[in-house]
C-alpha cells in the first residue's frame, strides 16, 4: 500500500515517524562509512536529497539517538550487525548554511556566527560536567554573534575538543550547503571578505583539528581549493562525475517506477521519464530529481516543481551578460541541440564573469546540464563533455527565464513578434525601438566596447523568438547557407505561415551615411548570400519567404525590407 507523501520534509526522523513516503538511501551510510575519507565534499543539484542524507547520517551516529532503532528498522543499513552496533554511538555536530543568503557581509558573517552560537548552546551541558577548565569555560561563554575571527575561526574545533572529551570518541562534522553563502556573496559583490573568513574557518575545523573523526559537507557546487579550501588537503570532493555515492541522491529509474506502480500511476512511466529523468550522477545514469518525482506521485500532474523552487538568479545574471558567442550556445541547447565544452568542475567564482567555461561548469553542477558524451585526448590530456538540457522541466525553466528578460516590455514584444507573423512592417519598427530602449541593458555587461551592445542585445532577442515561436516555426541562428551565413532563420512548421529571413547589421559610419543604407546592406547580403537556398531547395516558393534586414545604431533600430526600399 502506498505511503502518505509528506512534501517539505527534511528531516529523517518526522519522515520515518510519520510513516511518510520514503526512498531507502541508508545504503549511503554504510559506502560512506566504510570509505573511511577524513573529510568528504559531495556536490548535487539542489533538492536532491543533500539535507535529507545530512539528517539521516544525524540521526544514525549521534548519541542523542541512542537506541533509537525504530527510525532505521526495515531499511537497508540494518540488515547489517555491525552497524546496529555503531548507530547512537558518536558525538555528532549538525548546522547548515542553507539560510545564509545576505546582501551585505557583515550580515552573513553574523548569520554563520549565529550557528555557531546555537550549536554551543545546544551543548551547554558541557559546563556543568567538569571537563572545561575556568578558562575554557569563559571562551565557551565568549562565543557570539559579534565574536572576533579568531574565535570564530577556531570555534568547532574547541566545541570538537570538549565533547571528545566528555564522550571519549572524536566528533563527527556535518556541514550542510556550505556553498550557498558564497552564491549569495558573488551576487551581491562581498565575496573576497566570506572567502578569507570561510577559509580560516574551514582550515581549523576540518584540516588542524585533532579531535573530528569524519566529516562531510555538501553542496551544490565545488568551489575551487584555491578559494577556501588552499590548506586543505584531506578533502574527498565527490562531483556528479565521480563514481562514489552515485545512486545515494537523486531516485533511480527503478526506483520511481515502483514508486508509480505503488500510487497506480503505472501509465505515466514514460511521461515521468521524459519531464524528470535526465541526470548522470558518476556511472548512473537515469536518475530522476527527486523533488519533482514526490511532488507528482501528491498531486499526479506534470510541472516544473523542482524548477520553480528557485530564483536561478546568478544564472539568469550570468546568461543575460554572457558574450554573444555564449547566447549562440544557449540558442543551441534550447533549441535541443548539443554543446561541446571543455571545463573544470572546480567553481572559481571570481572567474564566472571572465571565463565562460566556470559558467557551463556551474551550469552542469546545479543539474541544468547533463553530459551526453566524454572524451579524452590522451596525447593532451584535455576532456571535453557534450552536453544537453537536462530534461523537459529544465527546458521549460529556461524558456521562463528568457521570458522574464523581456518582462518590463513584455506587452510591446508580443506585438513586435505579432506584427512579424503579420508582415506589418510599421508596426515592427514603433515595438522593436521600444524593446531595444528598455531591454539592451539587459544585455550588456558594460565591460565591452559599445560596439557589441546590438549584437548582445539581438542574440538574447533571438532567444526571446525561440521561446515564443517554438512549435510554430524552426528557429535557426547563424547558419551556413547558400554561400554565405545569415543570422536567423524562421522556417514554418505549416503552410499557412511565411518563411522569414532577418540579417541584423551594425551601422558603420564610416562607410553608410544612414540606417536607410545600413538596411539595405543587409538586405543586399540576403540576396547575394542567397540566404533563402535552404528554403527554397526544402520545397518553399520564393513568394513564401520574406526577408527583413535590422539596422542598429546604439539604441535605435530601423527594419526594412526589400518592397518597402
Amino acid at each position: 500500500m502506498a505511503k502518505t507523501i509528506g512534501i517539505g520534509h527534511q528531516d529523517f526522523e518526522d519522515i520515518r515517524k510519520n510513516h511518510y513516503f520514503y526512498v531507502d538511501k541508508t545504503n549511503f551510510i554504510r559506502e560512506w562509512w566504510e570509505n573511511g575519507d577524513a573529510v568528504t565534499l559531495i556536490t548535487r543539484p539542489r533538492r536532491f536529497g543533500k539535507t535529507l542524507n545530512i539528517s539521516m547520517l544525524e540521526k544514525f551516529f549521534s548519541v542523542k539517538y541512542a537506541g533509537r532503532s525504530e527510525l532505521f528498522e526495515g531499511l537497508s543499513v540494518w540488515e547489517d550487525a555491525r552497524y546496529r552496533k555503531i548507530q547512537g554511538t558518536y558525538p555528532v555536530l549538525a548546522l547548515s548554511f542553507a539560510g545564509v543568503k545576505e546582501n551585505s557581509f557583515q550580515q552573513a558573517r553574523k548569520q554563520i556566527c549565529q550557528l555557531i552560537v546555537e550549536l554551543y548552546r545546544g551543548q551547554a551541558f558541557l559546563l556543568q560536567t567538569g571537563c572545561l577548565n575556568e578558562q575554557e569555560k569563559q571562551e565557551f561563554s565568549a562565543i557570539s554573534v559579534d565574536m572576533e575571527n579568531y574565535l570564530a575561526a577556531s570555534s568547532l574545533k574547541k566545541l570538537s575538543d570538549y565533547l571528545s572529551r566528555y564522550y571519549g570518541k572524536k566528533v563527527i562534522l556535518l556541514l550542510d550547503e556550505y556553498d550557498t553563502p558564497m552564491q549569495e556573496a558573488f551576487i551581491s559583490g562581498y565575496w573576497e571578505e566570506l572567502a578569507a573568513f570561510l577559509r580560516s574557518l574551514f582550515n581549523m575545523t576540518f584540516k588542524t583539528n585533532p579531535y573530528l573523526e569524519r566529516a562531510v559537507m555538501t553542496g551544490i557546487t565545488r568551489v575551487s581549493r584555491e578559494s577556501i579550501f588552499s590548506d586543505l588537503n584531506n578533502l574527498e570532493v565527490v562531483t556528479t562525475t565521480s563514481k562514489k555515492y552515485a545512486d545515494c541522491f537523486g531516485f533511480t529509474e527503478q526506483e520511481v517506477f515502483a514508486a508509480l506502480d505503488a500510487f497506480g500511476l503505472s501509465d505515466r512511466k514514460e511521461e515521468v521519464k521524459r519531464w524528470y529523468d535526465g541526470f548522470t550522477f558518476g556511472d548512473f545514469t537515469d536518475i530522476y530529481n527527486p523533488w519533482s518525482v514526490i511532488n507528482y506521485l501528491d498531486k499526479g500532474k506534470l510541472a516544473a516543481y523542482w524548477a520553480n523552487t528557485s530564483s536561478n538568479s546568478l544564472v539568469s545574471k550570468l546568461l543575460q551578460e554572457g558574450s554573444p558567442e555564449m547566447k549562440k550556445d544557449f540558442e543551441q541547447l534550447l533549441g535541443g541541440h548539443s554543446i561541446r565544452k571543455t571545463i573544470d568542475e572546480q567553481i572559481v567564482f571570481s572567474q564566472l564573469s571572465k571565463d565562460e567555461n566556470a559558467v557551463w561548469s556551474l551550469l552542469l553542477a546545479s543539474g541544468y546540464l547533463r553530459v551526453a558524451a566524454y572524451e579524452f585526448d590522451g596525447q593532451s590530456g584535455e576532456e571535453s563533455y557534450q552536453f544537453v538540457l537536462t530534461n523537459k522541466e529544465v527546458q521549460m525553466m529556461f524558456a521562463n527565464m528568457v521570458r522574464g528578460w523581456f518582462t518590463q516590455n513584455q506587452t510591446e514584444y508580443q506585438e513586435f513578434l505579432k506584427a512579424l507573423l503579420q508582415g506589418d512592417l510599421d508596426a515592427m519598427n514603433d515595438y522593436m525601438n521600444r524593446v531595444a530602449l528598455t531591454s539592451f541593458s539587459y544585455f550588456d555587461t558594460g565591460k565591452g566596447p559599445a560596439k557589441e551592445e546590438p549584437e548582445r542585445f539581438y542574440h538574447g532577442f533571438v532567444l526571446g523568438l525561440l521561446v515564443e515561436l517554438t512549435g510554430r516555426y524552426r528557429i535557426t541562428s547563424n547558419r551556413e547557407s547558400g554561400f554565405g551565413r545569415y543570422d536567423v532563420i524562421l522556417e514554418p512548421q505549416n503552410a499557412r505561415d511565411d518563411a522569414i529571413i532577418l540579417e541584423f547589421k551594425v551601422r558603420n559610419p564610416r562607410r553608410e551615411k544612414s540606417l536607410e543604407e545600413t538596411v539595405q546592406n543587409a538586405l543586399k547580403q540576403i540576396e547575394e548570400k542567397q540566404y533563402a537556398a535552404e528554403l527554397i531547395s526544402g520545397g518553399l516558393p520564393k513568394t513564401r519567404i520574406r526577408a527583413y534586414g535590422f539596422a542598429f545604431e546604439g539604441k535605435k533600430v530601423l527594419i526594412g525590407s526589400p518592397s518597402a526600399l
